[in-house]
């Protein structure tokens, strides 16, 4: 078995660091939530996540520490150009964390990390300034959606992302007075036990759910006709849903699928679920950085 490498994927409200071996199965995790957005603190708890980590590993040597963080990417230098999801702006993410650890250090979009988690021998499409692929930011809804970090309305990411699911349950949440689902804290809602309220047929669940799965729907059927791929993957955690999502949304994605033979394309859950990003990066370490040489099959 070769060198083991760290992956780190970087979200919204918490740092998940593993230790990947290269047959991508992970011996070692350590999480810890993000309280603070800005670069010095973010950069604190990514290193303190790391040393964590390794402490529970047995290696001493590792083939470096790969890391998917969201927004535009400069893998060359892992400076961070632009991420709505922090508010940052040319954060020299990479810099930083190479004044930490003594070993090769990586950084990469988490969506491309998580592709390569997935698909390890694929050769990855960055474009020219490394956007390529940023699916979550095309527009489902522009004029009546919810507001998106990245400065639209209506995005993808905004409408059919986890926090989306929460956030149109807030948004029907007077219609439904009595709903168990904010009755107590709703700040405290979670995209897990919306899914798990609609699984029951809660009728505030059901609304949310329907409404969140039409975005998705959506957002699936416009992908279809940008690129037509043989198989889209939905990752995160609201694809743990499984088969109960995946009924919701065939039927629309299917009606709504005109420019290429109905039926063709197929959407599945990710078999990584929400390790193919922590997956991902430490295969980019493995491979030297994220690029299509580097991404290239061995």
């Amino acid at each position: 078995m070769g060198i083991k490498a760290i992956g780190v994927d970087l979200g919204g409200s918490h740092v998940l660091a593993t230790i990947v071996d290269d047959q991508g199965s992970i011996s070692q995790r350590v999480e810890h939530e993000i309280a603070d957005r800005t670069p010095e603190a973010v950069v604190e708890t990514i290193a303190q996540a790391v040393s964590d980590v390794m402490a529970l590993g047995k290696d001493k040597t590792y083939a470096g520490i790969g890391l998917g963080s969201p927004g535009n990417i400069d893998a060359a230098t892992g400076t961070v150009r632009y991420s709505p999801n922090f508010g940052w702006h040319d954060v020299k993410l990479g810099s930083m964390l190479r004044e930490r650890f003594d070993v090769p250090i990586f950084i990469g979009n988490d969506a491309r990390c998580a592709t390569l988690g997935e698909y390890v021998h694929g050769r990855l499409i960055l474009g020219t300034q490394g956007g390529a692929g940023e699916i979550g930011h095309h527009q489902v809804r522009a004029t009546d959606g919810f507001y998106c970090n990245c400065g639209k309305t209506g995005c993808f990411e905004a409408q059919a992302s986890g926090t989306g699911l929460i956030r149109h349950a807030l948004a029907i949440a007077p219609s439904f007075p009595r709903s168990v689902l904010v009755s107590a804290k709703p700040e405290k809602l979670g995209s897990k036990s919306i899914r798990k309220a609609a699984e029951a047929g809660d009728p505030h669940g059901v609304a949310a759910w329907n409404r969140y799965t039409e975005d998705l729907a959506t957002g699936i059927a416009n992908v279809i006709a940008f690129v037509n791929p043989q198989t889209i993957a939905l990752g995160g955690g609201v694809a743990a849903a499984g088969k109960f999502m995946l009924d919701a949304i065939h039927p629309r994605v299917e009606a709504l699928t005109t420019m290429v033979p109905r039926g063709k394309t197929n959407v599945v859950c990710a078999i990584l679920g929400n390790d193919a990003g922590a997956i991902g990066a430490a295969e980019m370490a493995r491979r030297g950085g994220l690029t299509t040489a580097a991404a290239a099959p061995d």
